[in-house]
């Protein structure tokens, strides 16, 4: 009798270190793990990107379709008038009733498109979310005008960038789990990006957006090794040689090598490195420094009529203008790089055109001071044209 009491504490106790052992919740979708290893510990653990932030609507907007995130204390006929939808056409489509209340968070799917999110509804910018390679160049252009202007601003925010991740709709018998492991996230980012309650509950019909994968997940071994192979201890250097005397001269200092040119502030004249990414657009003096947030590039000083010329290789993305008057030119280049150009007059290349680095692409306008306002972008991020220039 003891001993049988004893044998089930022992495989409690077991049972709850094992558990203890656990990061992930326990995977209670058994099906097809118990003859070989139902463990879901090696689950996949992808890494994945954070979820979308919703516009004050509520709404996510991507290219191919919209969903709406639930806020506290939301039922379903509440969000469907938020975002100016028929209740019972949301229900139809979500398998939900029009007065069931929803977890804060919680992912339900738009049958067709609303009104698509704009600063009017609390965006940053106006459409669907796009991948960084697909930015709007006309609006990253346009902006480009406020960056230069000489009083500093306070810092914009950026517009959402990213990929349209997957839109899953739950069959019948597939749980949170078997969901995650066919698509190789983590049981929990699926949770998070979708609202789900702590018991990952879901529902057939119940449409899920699959999180965007930002990492593969590491290589699993398929056969365990032993304790102590595969990870031989190196033999110490003294066991083959004596180590050195005490005695030995210190090592002569290694000669510094002369730093590379750097373009002062109103100084000196700014000149490209023979080797540099990119060239000056123009020579003179840079008369305002690069400050990210404040000043997205930098400012160089040049007399009027100056001919201004591509930095480097690329294609002509957008040629446009402010309500100022004031003229935008934009280069895209390889690896998600583009090149603004504003303050220019005379342009003399059209929007498409392919370009080459030293190429006449206009002249310097007529501003008071006269200059060229030069960013280098990483899709929307700007970066510091001295990196790409020196």
């Amino acid at each position: 009798m003891f001993r049988g009491s004893g044998f089930r504490v022992g495989t409690s106790l077991s049972l709850l270190a094992l558990l203890a052992a656990c990061s992930e919740p326990l995977d209670l979708d058994l099906r097809g793990k118990l003859n070989g290893g139902f463990n879901t510990a090696d689950a996949a653990r992808a890494a994945t990107a954070p979820r979308p932030d919703p516009d004050n609507r509520g709404v996510i907007s991507y290219p191919n379709y919209q969903v709406a995130v639930a806020q506290r204390g939301d039922t379903l006929a509440k969000l469907a008038a938020r975002v100016g939808l028929p209740a019972d056409e949301l229900a139809r489509y979500n398998g939900i009733q029009t007065g069931d209340p929803l977890r804060a968070g919680e992912i339900i799917a738009l049958p067709r498109r609303v009104t698509e999110p704009s600063p009017a509804t609390g965006a940053i910018s106006t459409g669907p979310i796009r991948p960084a390679s697909e930015i709007d160049i006309t609006t990253l252009a346009s902006d480009a005008i406020d960056r230069s202007a000489p009083t500093p601003s306070t810092p914009r925010p950026t517009p959402q960038t990213g990929t349209e991740p997957i839109r899953h709709q739950v069959k019948r018998g597939e749980t949170a789990f078997t969901i995650s492991r066919l698509y190789n996230v983590s049981v929990r980012s699926l949770a998070e990006w979708n609202g789900l309650d702590s018991n990952f509950t879901l529902r057939e019909g119940q449409f899920l957006l699959i999180p965007v994968v930002t990492q593969a997940a590491p290589p699993v071994e398929d056969t365990p090794r032993p304790p102590g192979t595969g990870s031989p201890t190196p033999e110490p250097p003294s066991a083959s040689q004596p180590l050195p005397d005490e005695n030995t001269a210190p090592a002569a200092a290694a000669p510094s090598a002369p730093s590379a040119p750097v373009a002062n502030v109103g100084s000196q004249t700014a000149a490209s490195a023979p080797d540099a990414a990119m060239s000056f657009p123009v020579q003179g003096s840079i008369i305002r420094e690069y400050a990210k947030g404040r000043n997205d590039g930098i400012d160089i000083g040049a007399s009027v009529g100056t001919t201004v010329k591509a930095a480097a290789s690329g294609q002509v993305a957008a040629i446009t203008r402010n309500t100022d008057g004031i003229n935008i030119l934009v280069i895209r280049h390889p690896d998600n790089l583009l090149t603004v150009y504003t303050h220019v007059d005379n342009i003399s290349v059209g929007k498409g055109d392919a370009v080459s680095r030293g190429q006449s692409i206009a002249k310097v306008a007529d501003f008071d001071p006269a200059r060229v306002h030069f960013e280098v972008r990483k899709g929307f991020d700007s970066v510091d044209p001295m990196e790409y220039l020196r």
